[in-house]
């Protein structure tokens, strides 16, 4: 009986794939005018910004849905909070990538863009544009295109902006609160739609160049689109092409941030190296940490320097000379085996040489191209039908520099009798009686930078109808679309060493004939040349092929999305206080990835025995992971979702004295394949009071975010983790640790709530909006990931679910899979205000308009609980530190005159100062003990920023404008940050950029 109940239970949901649809704003999108409340067409076009469009307002005319509910009949205002960008702000704006423009919202923090990431390998997220609501990162805001879903760039399901046709975008609608019950998994923090004119008529063209103030980042665009309508206006083609290229800015090389006087790339003197030192001493009333910029590792130089033994302290130069090496605060080598230096701390002094600095010689911005080609058919069946197919084929391209050179901090041991190591430290090493000494060095000696290359290819296709139908004496409205997605991407790291054919072309020795050859016999079998670290000699073009193959690491990922959606609505009842709407749907979605490592970094797997199809060098790591950075495996997951939805809105009262209110419920069922079924849920309502231009809303919602794809089925990656502690057997071992996905992990759970208050155009000022809204969010079961330690210690200390993982029976053969668990809460809060106001100038004689924008965001608390025994939540509210730094303050505004031929706009950009952690207790003297809790600094602060941009148009010919933008006018410098050089996602790195285009709208 249970298995015919759940076939039917199956059935039913697979039946209702068929009622889903996307609801937010889409402007002359069908056939026939559909009314809905919150409308933003109807605003004014707002100088850069648009606050959420008030409920006052008259009901606009064409075919706009209500942001953030199903529900779209007439004079239904929607009691979650949405703000809007539309074309007027985008296009002034001025940028090459709406993400940009987006970003910029206070509401979204942690949002990558080409700043981000640009110091990582193998992070697959490389000049990735995508969007964070209220700082829980992109994976948990849900990114839609007209409403509808788009297939993940990356193996974490999140949607890349700039493969949007971003000409034919009218609007943009961030809705900035939890909305899964409307649209499903993801919108934890919210849902940002990208809105097509998709009744454009007519052609539009763009082209744009830029370049900053140091002469780089020269960026490129072109962009067309062009619309006609056929068949006495029943048939609608549009299309778009569009290419753009932005240089990036990249590597200065070594040294970088060394300088006092500035070393930055081109001139960027703010640009310093800046790290915690750790003194690793807790209790003689002196902080623990130091803040320090200008700082280097004693444990390498450009050219190679002796870092343990009676030798420490010698470096080479570029001739290969030894000399003596300065290591700043006044540090002495003590010449031990354990490579101490007194006064520096944990690899780390302040000043001395500092010409080797690598960890800031990364790429500020990577560079990146894209190509567009947008189409879409639509054909009107009659006046209140259309159906309609779409088509988008996009190529990102990126490329970056992660690090300068393939450093060996310290962890190389070379042997006195290498014919590569000058005359004289031989004789000393006699003198010494040692025969090997640990070694350092940045491997200046490649002539090229690491770098890596990312193509993300996207093919998009989508079919659907859309329009209304009459039944039982009311109209209704559907929509009902099919998708298909599919994005291959292609990663390629070029110029970098696999470690262990390095390891062995730096071990030479001098052969009989006196040839210099490879230390290892088979290393030399197997077509080992030898290379000379000790110096700046150029690897021989044989050598440089042996350790740095040039086919390098690379990765081959295929991910699809199949969705299939359906949803009606329509006012079936009329109640006294108006009609009762209702609005009902489903949808079923198909997620699925591949992913293919190349064989020196995947190996020899479980689904790949062939080892003919290994390369032949006994050398390598069967398990792979055999390059020094870009490692890449292999693997594949799917899932499936079912879903079905229904939202209510009733009218509750409304009359001139006590003012109108509706309540909106909506409820929504979700089948996972992978975790089983979850629902969701949210309670709402607005009440326009009989207060001139007042009206009040709250929400209070359910929502989810599942696992993905990377999570629930991450490519295995297999190393060694030596010093691992066994506490059940008091013990130290080498175990062998697999990072992998764990198919067992269940939905995050959150819990919005919003109360705000709105004032739209009040009789005394109708063209004045103001609204405050508080925001809460607590997010329970959020997926983190453990170390293969922290595991074992879980286990020991009773935490049950992790003792699975592990195998230490055997010392000789122990064994952890690291993965990552539903463990962590994040609880955060704080409130959104916003405000415009515009006023004509013909009462004092001055032709134009004066638009003024501001939105802001304060955010209260952002509290992090790993849910580990030991560890303590941590504040992050005010912390400007780390891809997610949430600043206490963030404001967005503008300030606009218009006429019909000239614009000139000011913007300002702000967030407040911050600190690097909220634990850290700061002290100079008299310093309390600190602990790994509450650690003591000297210093904890982080600078705020304030950048101005300006930008101004003007209309030469009919349909044709000409128009300059200047962003960061001040060039003010970004702050840097210890360790990563500064935060991209808030510091403006690329400086002052100047732009300048044509635009034509025929």
């Amino acid at each position: 009986m249970r298995q015919v109940t759940t076939t039917i239970f199956r059935a039913a949901l697979a039946a209702s794939t068929m009622l889903a649809t996307p609801a937010f704003a889409q402007v002359s999108s069908a056939p026939g005018p559909v009314q809905g409340g919150e409308a933003p067409v109807s605003q004014p076009a707002p100088a850069t910004l648009s606050p959420s469009a008030p409920t006052g307002a008259p009901a606009p005319q064409g075919d706009v849905v209500v942001t953030g509910s199903r529900i779209t009949s007439s004079g239904f205002t929607a009691p979650t909070p949405t703000q809007v960008l539309n074309r007027d702000a985008i296009i002034k704006n001025a940028q090459p990538n709406i993400f940009t423009t987006v970003a910029q919202l206070p509401s979204l923090q942690g949002s990558t863009g080409t700043t981000v990431g640009a110091n990582g390998t193998s992070t697959g997220v490389q000049g990735l544009s995508t969007l964070s609501l209220r700082g829980l990162q992109p994976i948990r805001t849900l990114t839609l295109l007209d409403g509808q879903r788009i297939v993940g760039a990356n193996v974490t399901g999140v949607a890349d902006v700039s493969l949007f046709p971003q000409l034919l975008i009218d609007r943009v609608d961030v809705v900035t609160g939890g909305a899964s019950a409307s649209y499903g998994s993801d919108a934890v923090g919210g849902v940002v739609n990208f809105v097509t004119n998709t009744r454009f008529q007519g052609f539009r063209a763009n082209v744009q160049g830029g370049i900053t103030t140091y002469g780089d980042d020269g960026n490129y665009t072109f962009q067309a689109a062009a619309g006609k309508a056929l068949l006495n206006d029943r048939l609608h083609l549009i299309g778009s092409a569009e290419y753009s290229h932005e240089d990036g800015i990249g590597s200065a090389g070594f040294g970088v941030g060394s300088d006092p006087n500035g070393s930055g790339p081109n001139g960027r003197k703010w640009l310093v190296a800046r790290n915690l030192i750790n003194r690793g001493i807790t209790n003689d009333g002196r902080p623990q940490y130091l803040d320090r910029n200008f700082t280097q590792s004693y444990q390498a130089s450009l050219y190679g320097l002796i870092t343990s033994g009676p030798l420490q302290g010698t470096a080479f130069d570029a001739a290969g000379n030894p000399y003596q090496f300065q290591y700043g605060s006044n540090g002495v080598p003590l010449k031990n085996a354990a490579g101490t230096v007194q006064g520096c701390y944990n690899g780390l002094c302040e000043g001395g040489d500092r010409s080797g600095n690598v960890t800031n010689g990364n790429s500020l911005q990577s560079a990146l191209t894209r190509i567009n080609g947008y189409g879409r058919v639509g054909f009107d069946i009659d006046s209140d039908n259309e159906v309609y197919a779409t088509v988008n084929i996009a190529q990102v391209g990126t490329s970056n520099i992660p690090n300068p050179g393939s450093a060996q901090f310290g962890n190389l041991t070379m042997q006195c009798s290498n014919p590569f190591v000058p005359a004289s430290i031989q004789a000393a090493c006699t003198a010494n009686g040692i025969t090997s000494f640990g070694y350092g060095v940045d491997n200046a000696i490649f002539p090229e930078f690491v770098t890596v290359h990312t193509n993300r290819n996207q093919y998009r296709f989508v079919g659907g109808a859309k329009g209304r139908f009459q039944a039982f004496g009311t109209s209704w409205r559907y929509d009902a679309y099919g998708e298909h997605g599919t994005e291959i991407t292609d990663i390629h790291v070029y110029n970098i060493p696999l470690m262990p054919r390095y390891n062995a072309a730096i071990q030479a020795v001098r052969g009989a004939n006196g040839v210099i050859t490879c230390a290892n016999p088979v290393a030399v079998a197997s077509g080992c040349v030898p290379i000379n670290i000790f110096g700046g000699q150029t690897p021989s073009a044989a050598a440089l092929e042996y350790v740095e193959p040039s086919a390098g690491p690379s990765q081959h990922t295929r991910q699809t999305q199949d969705v299939a959606s359906f949803s009606v609505n329509g006012d079936p009842l009329r109640l006294p206080a108006g009609p009762l709407s209702v609005a009902f749907g489903g949808e079923y979605r198909h997620e699925f990835y591949e992913v293919k490592g190349d064989p020196y970094g995947n190996g020899v797997t479980a689904t790949n025995q062939n080892t003919s199809a290994y390369p032949a060098d006994p050398l390598l790591n069967p398990l792979g992971n055999n390059w020094y950075a870009g490692n890449y495996h292999d693997g594949r997951g799917a899932y499936t979702v079912y879903e079905g939805f229904l939202e209510l809105n009733a009218p509750l009262f409304d009359s001139a004295a006590i003012g109108k209110a509706n309540l909106d419920i909506a409820g929504r069922g979700t089948h996972y394949s992978t975790s089983g079924t979850v629902y969701t849920w949210k309670i709402g309502g607005t009440w326009t009071t009989p207060l001139d231009g007042i009206r009040l809303r709250a929400v209070t919602s359910r929502d989810i975010r599942a696992p993905n794809l990377s999570e629930l089925y991450a490519a295995p990656v297999t190393s060694n983790r030596t010093g691992t502690v066994d506490p059940f057997n008091n013990r130290t071992i080498t175990v062998l640790q697999t990072t992998a996905g764990n198919p067992n992990l269940k939905p995050e759970i959150a819990r919005n709530t919003e109360v705000g208050i709105v004032l739209s155009r009040p009789s005394w000022a109708r063209n004045l909006n103001l609204s405050f809204d508080y925001y809460r969010i607590s997010l329970k079961g959020a997926i983190a990931a453990l170390d293969a330690q922290t595991q074992i210690n879980l286990c020991y200390a009773g935490v049950s679910f992790t003792c699975g993982t592990f195998n230490l029976s055997d010392p000789n053969n122990a064994s952890v899979t690291v993965q990552s668990f539903n463990l962590a809460s994040i609880f955060t809060d704080g409130f959104d205000i916003e405000g415009s106001y515009q006023f004509p100038l013909d009462g004092v004689g001055l032709p134009g308009k004066i638009s003024l924008r501001g939105l802001a965001t304060h955010v209260k608390n952002f509290v992090t609980n790993r849910g580990l025994p030991g560890t303590i939540p941590i504040q992050g509210a005010g912390v400007n530190l780390g891809a997610g730094a949430t600043p206490r303050w963030k404001v967005l505004a503008s300030e606009d005159w218009s006429t019909d031929d000239v614009s000139f706009t000011l913007q300002q950009r702000w967030f407040s100062a911050g600190v690097l952690a909220n634990e850290y207790v700061v002290c100079s003297t008299d310093c309390p003990v600190s602990t790994v809790n509450n650690p003591t600094i000297d210093r904890n602060r982080l600078a705020g920023a304030l950048y101005v941009d300006i930008s101004a148009s003007y209309r030469f010919a009919k349909g044709l404008q000409a128009y300059v933008k200047v962003d960061n006018l001040f060039n003010k410098d970004a702050a840097t940050v210890p360790s990563d050089i500064t935060n991209p996602g808030l510091y403006d790195v690329i400086g002052r950029m100047y732009r300048f285009g044509v635009r034509a709208n025929f």
